[in-house]
C-alpha cells in the first residue's frame, strides 16, 4: 500500500533519509579500511536485496513499466548508487570526514540547477537564498585550514574532495530522477529496483574479490557496521527520499541535502575523533540558516516555491 505523507511529514523524511546518508558517508571510513571498496559495496546491496525482497513484487493497480521508467531506474542507480558509492567512499577514505562534509553542502544549489532544467520547475526566492547559504558554506571551507586527521598528504586530500565532489553531481541527478519515478512507482519499488541494479553492476568485481578476501580477520564490530550501512544505504534513506519526493518538489528537496554534510561532520567529529575548525562550524551553522529559511511557514502560500 502506497503511503502519500504531508508536506510537514515529507520534510521530516527528507531531513531523516539525508541525516542518515552523512552518517554512514562517514562511518565508511573504518569500514573501507577493513573490506575493499567494490566489495564492501557488492555486501552492501547484498544486504539490501535480502531485506527487500518482498519490495520487488508490483503492488496491485501499478501500471507496467514503460521503457522510460525501466531506463530512468538504471540511472537511478548507476549514478546514485553505483557511481555515488564508489566517488563518495573513495573520496572520504582520502580527505577528512568534516571536509567532505562541507563540500556536499553544494548539493541543493546543484539539484536546484539540474530540477529547473530537466524538470522545469521554477525556484522561488527562499529556496535560492537557501542555496546561496550553501555556496556561502563551500566558500568558508576555501578559506579554512582543515586539521585533517587521518589523511596521510594534502596531494590525496585534495584528489579526495575531487571525488567528493563527483559524488555531490550524483546525488543531484539522483534527487531530479527520483522525482521523475515517485510519480509512476511506490517509493517501496523504487528503492527495491534500484539497489538490484546495483548489486547487478557490483556483482561481478564483488565476486571476485570476496573469492580472494579473508573474512576471518574481519572484527564482529565491523560486521556490526556493514549491517548498519547495508540497511541504512539501500533500505531506509533510500525509502525516506522517495517518500518525501511524493509531496515536496525536487528543486525545494534538495534544500534539505544539507542535512547530509552536517551529519557527515558531525560524525566525523563525536566518532572518529576528527577535529572541527571555528570557520567549519560557522559554514555549516550557515547551511542550517538556509535550511530554516526554506521551511519557515508564510503567511500566505507562493505560488512558486
Amino acid at each position: 500500500m502506497s503511503f502519500t505523507p504531508s508536506r510537514p511529514a515529507g520534510y521530516a523524511c527528507l531531513i531523516l533519509s539525508m541525516s542518515l546518508v552523512g552518517a554512514y558517508v562517514a562511518l565508511s571510513k573504518p569500514l573501507v579500511a577493513a573490506l575493499p571498496l567494490f566489495l564492501l559495496a557488492w555486501l552492501r546491496f547484498g544486504i539490501g536485496a535480502v531485506a527487500m525482497l518482498r519490495w520487488l513484487k508490483k503492488p496491485p493497480g501499478e501500471l507496467a513499466l514503460s521503457s522510460q521508467s525501466r531506463w530512468l531506474l538504471f540511472l537511478e542507480s548507476f549514478l546514485g548508487n553505483f557511481l555515488f558509492s564508489i566517488c563518495m567512499i573513495t573520496g572520504v577514505s582520502m580527505t577528512s570526514a568534516v571536509s567532505a562534509g562541507v563540500i556536499m553542502s553544494a548539493i541543493p544549489a546543484v539539484v536546484a540547477l539540474m530540477s529547473w532544467i530537466f524538470l522545469k520547475e521554477r525556484i522561488g526566492p527562499r529556496v535560492w537564498g537557501a542555496i546561496a547559504c550553501g555556496v556561502l558554506g563551500i566558500g568558508m571551507l576555501s578559506l579554512a585550514k582543515p586539521p585533517h586527521a587521518g589523511v596521510t598528504a594534502p596531494h590525496d586530500a585534495w584528489i579526495g574532495n575531487l571525488f567528493v565532489m563527483g559524488a555531490v553531481l550524483c546525488e543531484a541527478a539522483y534527487a531530479v530522477i527520483g522525482k521523475k519515478l515517485t510519480s509512476v512507482l511506490s517509493p517501496k519499488r523504487i528503492s527495491a529496483i534500484i539497489n538490484l541494479w546495483g548489486l547487478l553492476l557490483m556483482t561481478p568485481m564483488g565476486v571476485y574479490l570476496a573469492l580472494h578476501f579473508d573474512f576471518v580477520a574481519v572484527t564482529l564490530d565491523i560486521w556490526a557496521l556493514l549491517l548498519f550501512y547495508g540497511l541504512a544505504a539501500s533500505v531506509w534513506t533510500v525509502w525516506l527520499w522517495m517518500t518525501g519526493l511524493k509531496v515536496v518538489p525536487a528543486g525545494r528537496a534538495g534544500v534539505f541535502t544539507v542535512m547530509l554534510p552536517i551529519s557527515t561532520a558531525v560524525v566525523g567529529v563525536v566518532v572518529l575523533g576528527e577535529r572541527l575548525s571555528w570557520l567549519q562550524g560557522a559554514a555549516f551553522a550557515v547551511a542550517l540558516a538556509g535550511m530554516v529559511l526554506v521551511t519557515a511557514p508564510t503567511r500566505s502560500t507562493p505560488t512558486v516555491n
